[in-house]
């Protein structure tokens, strides 16, 4: 499947199999998640059969079973932090869905103490990726209307629309689709809400919003 496909497809799955991440999947989501490191300055790690980090009460909450695989986002310490583990993260989740993995992005129901990662001291881990073979492949989530989350004067052209469609495909915390696009001429504007994490959002929804309604039609404002 391509990027567009993967986006469609993609659902949060929380429940994962013991089949490894190995051989070939395992070779390109490891290049492709340096190659998102390098380009972004965000500290980026695949980390591999490693259970600790989802053995706990949270993760039980949260309904997580058998995570031994998970991404973790980090980066140094800036204004704009959150928003680019969104947009990148994305960006590896995507990825993953292409390669035939499942994944579920992961806040606050994990142990931070126990994530195997090493940070520099300028650096904040911000959250991680559940990635391995699901159970299941995931439901769709219930999505607001595209009148919802767009701000426009008249009506907008094509790939304005397309990429709202894009946008409202994004998984967001808690669902809540907290951001709204707005559009003069060929600037495109993308504003977060008050919400839990909607500057992760926010990163996230941009990168769909790009996907859908490619880049080369219009700049962000």
């Amino acid at each position: 499947m391509d990027v567009l496909q993967a986006m469609e497809k993609r659902h949060s799955v929380r429940s994962f199999t013991n089949q490894p991440i190995d051989g070939k999947i395992k070779d390109n989501l490891l290049d492709f998640i340096k190659q998102c490191g390098n380009e972004s300055g965000l500290h980026l790690e695949l980390v591999l059969d490693e259970p600790k980090a989802f053995d706990g009460f949270m993760a039980h909450y949260g309904n997580f079973s058998n995570v031994r695989n998970y991404i973790v986002l980090a980066g140094p310490k800036s204004k704009g932090l959150w928003e680019k583990c969104g947009y990148y993260g994305e960006k590896i989740v995507l990825f993953a869905q292409m390669l035939g993995l499942n994944t579920c992005w992961v806040a606050l129901t994990y142990k931070k103490g126990a994530a195997k990662i090493q940070l520099n001291k300028n650096e904040k881990l911000c959250l991680l990726i559940a990635v391995g073979h699901g159970t299941t492949v995931g439901v769709p989530h219930k999505s607001k209307t595209r009148e919802m989350v767009m701000n426009v004067s008249q009506t907008p052209p094509d790939w304005f629309i397309r990429g709202i469609d894009a946008a409202l495909l994004a998984p967001t915390a808690m669902n809540q689709q907290k951001f709204v696009f707005s559009l003069k001429d060929n600037v495109v504007t993308a504003k977060e809400r008050l919400g839990f994490y909607s500057k992760i959002d926010l990163g996230i929804v941009k990168y769909h919003f790009e996907l859908g309604a490619g880049a080369q039609h219009f700049r962000w404002g």
